[in-house]
């Protein structure tokens, strides 16, 4: 009888995988050792689980140093068109494993650490999210730089390096509490600090006529540190680079204003220069006119423009004398596109530029600006649209006030010739709205200072151009590792790269294996609710003695986060909190349904999240969601998706077919009929029964028994001041959920559609969208030549 294998005899069994080259096992441990030893000064009797995340994060940005450099290198040498994405936001989340995926070194990586006595998803769930970012704008922004590395463009993303990013949610007695997201205080080893180039960015000060011509003087000087972070494309050994901009003050900051016993208080006083890059504001689609908010998106533009320019001129790797000094064919090598409306400035900054520094006239600098610059616009609710007060540009911004007033009467100027007599249209394409306070419109200072301009789904361009103004005219890919495998087996790996490839999984979506295959992978049923309406119907329906067929077979979850600021989006989470306790708790409910809030929605927890969601409430009122494209993400993994004709939703249905969606409510026509005419809340309580029973629950202190006036302002907005429109959707809502449930109770009808809707998702993927970026947009073509890697010689 053979001997039983020890533990260690088993582990090696287990280990030999295949898959990794022994080589490169044996090199990521060498090489994590040493990073131990060297760079965190540890031996493994002292090193913490954090050590070990550290020392690996350094073995695998080993692997990307020299495809960085020699990324740049090849830029210079070939003098590509470069694009720059300006965004307030860059939502990155977690590094390594992307970048592990990227380089090809997962398996290996893997394998190493397991042999060494470690698991790679705890270290990898040690790393902090980089959270730069609220939502869909800022994970937008991450996705195409990711795509834009993949794609062989020549791109660098330029942003603000927040030293607090979206806050940290925590839920106390079912109340939202905010704490500060401190992402950086373990150090964060992705990126490089570049002092040597730290640039001035000016505030303040007056403008001064002289014989030159206008001179900004008398400013104040605040200092933008550059860090750089690695993006890495999909194995092609392309690393292009995202620079985030960190404010510092100045050594003689404020110094010349005290005597020597103040000294103190001088140095203490840098804080105000450094809090320009403190903390992001929590809210992408709420504008907040605070002075510290235009400080930072004026830091950005001017600190990147100054490094673009830079860049433009010297055109040999390392160089820092200027090579070229016409500004011809800067927009033939530039492209500057601006995610949303917050990086606004850089047209009237790059005016500035152009006038008071290179000395061009104003037509000639009028039309590199336009050339140069392009525009997506994110959102068309009101509530979000930029409009600065021109007193605070008079006094943080003098010069650019008087460039933007220029722009402003040189554009109504032709809208004039245009539409003569026209009045009422003067006023409406204006940059300046008249009122008090007199605001700057930056949508329109964006429309009309680029030469492209877009919204970010079909149905929100449509908008911009029709409504928001009469002018001019995307997407990413998160596939669960099950999901891979699958489509390895079906369709070989080409949809990596190529995501339309998905569609020939339409050959197997009656092959019975497949089906049972895709449907082992939803381990966890995720509902996303954004309404709990829903919930206390069933919990009625439940209780009542007739037998009722609105029966879910769900576990229901939420997904919600609300800005600190934003009394309601409080108020709905406490709500729903509430609604949970007593569902929970209930003897007869409370073991067919649990309501579970998952706090702290991150990208580290959407990447668990969506893969194992089968079905994506997409329920924005029609006309008001400029994408969700998260529900793309939720369509690539296989869940079905419950919506409006809204956003991307409309794209999905066209791709998939309606018939594989579950699309209810009113359309984009339907609520412009409906403001027309009126919509009336009560009409709809008095009505429907349930809907009324719900609101009177709500409003009695049902779900809040110690405090029955808790949910007052809830009830008020739903009843009163509802310019969403909730209850004009809510019998569709009920009615299509009702067919949701009856297809949830037919697994292999069920997962039929979830292939039809993964199979017409190559659509949605950031790489198709920034190719047509790159050749419509920027006029570049999207490259698939490899650069050569560190250890192979260039040509």
């Amino acid at each position: 009888m053979s001997k039983p294998l020890t533990d260690h005899e088993k582990r090696k069994q287990i280990s030999v995988r295949g898959i990794a080259g022994l080589g490169d096992v044996s090199e990521i441990k060498k090489s994590f050792n040493r990073h131990l030893h060297f760079t965190l000064v540890k031996d493994r009797n002292v090193a913490t689980p954090r050590d070990y995340y550290f020392a690996l994060a350094h073995t695998v940005r080993d692997h990307l140093v020299g495809r960085w450099i020699r990324t740049q290198q090849y830029y210079y040498e070939k003098d590509p068109k470069r694009i720059h994405y300006l965004s307030l936001e860059f939502y990155m989340g977690r590094t390594l494993q992307n970048t592990m995926i990227n380089l090809g070194l997962q398996n290996a990586c893997d394998e190493a650490i397991y042999q060494l006595g470690l698991d790679l998803e705890e270290l990898e769930d040690i790393e902090e999210d980089a959270g730069l970012g609220n939502g869909g704008l800022g994970r937008l922004a991450a996705c195409f730089l990711d795509s834009m590395a993949s794609l062989g463009l020549a791109a660098y993303g330029y942003g603000i390096r927040y030293e607090f990013g979206i806050f940290n949610q925590k839920i106390t007695n079912g109340w939202q509490v905010e704490e500060a997201d401190d992402w950086l205080r373990y150090g964060n080893p992705w990126e490089k600090a570049r002092p040597e180039y730290m640039l001035p960015v000016h505030f303040y000060g007056r403008v001064a006529h002289t014989h030159e011509g206008p001179k900004w003087v008398d400013t104040q000087v605040v200092l933008a540190m550059p860090y750089d972070t690695p993006v890495p494309g999909y194995k092609n050994n392309t690393v292009n680079t995202m620079r985030l901009w960190s404010a510092k003050a100045p050594n003689d900051f404020n110094l010349q204003e005290f005597n020597v016993g103040d000294y103190i208080q001088a140095v203490l006083d840098r804080n105000l220069a450094e809090n320009i890059s403190r903390v992001l504001y929590p809210n992408d689609n709420f504008f907040e006119g605070k002075e510290l908010r235009l400080k930072q998106e004026y830091f950005v533009v001017a600190a990147t423009l100054q490094d673009i320019i830079r860049r433009f001129k010297s055109s040999k790797f390392g160089c820092r004398d200027p090579m070229r000094t016409s500004f011809e064919t800067f927009h033939e090598k530039v492209a500057i596109q601006l995610n949303d409306t917050h990086p606004a400035l850089a047209i009237p900054e790059l005016m500035r530029i152009l006038l008071d520094i290179e000395r061009l006239d104003w037509e000639k600098a009028w039309e590199i600006t336009t050339k140069t610059c392009a525009y997506t616009n994110h959102t068309v609710l009101p509530e979000a649209l930029e409009r600065w007060p021109v007193y605070m540009f008079e006094k943080l911004l003098p010069r650019h006030l008087q460039i933007i007033y220029e722009i402003n009467q040189r554009h109504l100027d032709r809208v004039a010739v245009l539409y003569p007599g026209d009045s009422d249209r003067l006023r409406r394409m204006s940059l300046i709205e008249e009122g008090d306070p007199k605001r700057i419109n930056m949508a329109h200072l964006c429309v009309v200072g680029s030469h492209a301009v877009n919204g970010v789904a079909r149905i929100h361009s449509d908008i911009v151009k029709t409504t928001l103004f009469p002018h001019r005219f995307s997407f990413w890919h998160l596939l669960s590792c099950d999901f891979f495998f699958f489509s390895f087996q079906k369709i070989g790996e080409d949809f990596l790269t190529d995501l339309f490839q998905l569609k020939k999984l339409l050959d197997f979506v009656n092959d019975e294996m497949f089906i049972r295959d895709v449907a082992k992978v939803k381990q966890v049923y995720i509902y996303v609710v954004v309404w709990c309406l829903c919930i206390m119907i069933f919990l009625h329906c439940c209780k009542s003695p007739k037998i009722c067929k609105r029966c879910f077979c769900v576990v229901p979850h939420c997904l919600l986060q609300a800005a600190p600021g934003y009394h309601m989006a409080k108020m709905i989470i406490k709500l729903f909190t509430s609604v949970g306790e007593v569902v929970n708790h209930d003897p007869v409910v409370g073991d067919r349904l649990k309501v579970i809030f998952l706090e702290n929605y991150r990208v580290s927890l959407a990447e668990k999240v969506i893969p194992a969601a089968d079905l994506s409430q997409q329920i924005s009122t029609a006309g008001t969601e400029a994408s969700g494209t998260g529900n793309m993400k939720f369509m690539l993994n296989g869940a079905l998706t419950i919506g409006t004709m809204d956003g991307a939703n409309v794209e999905m249905a066209e791709e998939a077919g309606e018939e594989n969606l579950f699309i209810f409510g009113m359309r984009v026509e339907d609520v412009e009929a409906m403001d027309k005419k009126g919509y009336n809340a009560r009409e709809y309580y008095e009505r429907l029964p349930e809907l009324k029973q719900a609101m009177d629950q709500i409003s009695t202190g049902f779900f809040s028994p110690k405090e029955p006036e808790l949910f007052k302002d809830v009830v008020n907005m739903l009843m009163n001041h509802d310019r969403f429109k909730v209850f004009a959707d809510y019998e569709a809502y009920i009615s299509c959920q009702e067919k949701v449930n009856e297809l949830y109770r037919n697994p292999k009808e069920w997962t039929k559609k979830v292939i039809r809707n993964i199979a017409a998702s190559g659509k949605f993927s950031s790489d198709r969208t920034i190719a047509e970026y790159a050749r419509e947009i920027w006029g570049v073509e999207p490259s698939d030549v490899k650069i050569p890697p560190p250890n192979e010689p260039r040509e």
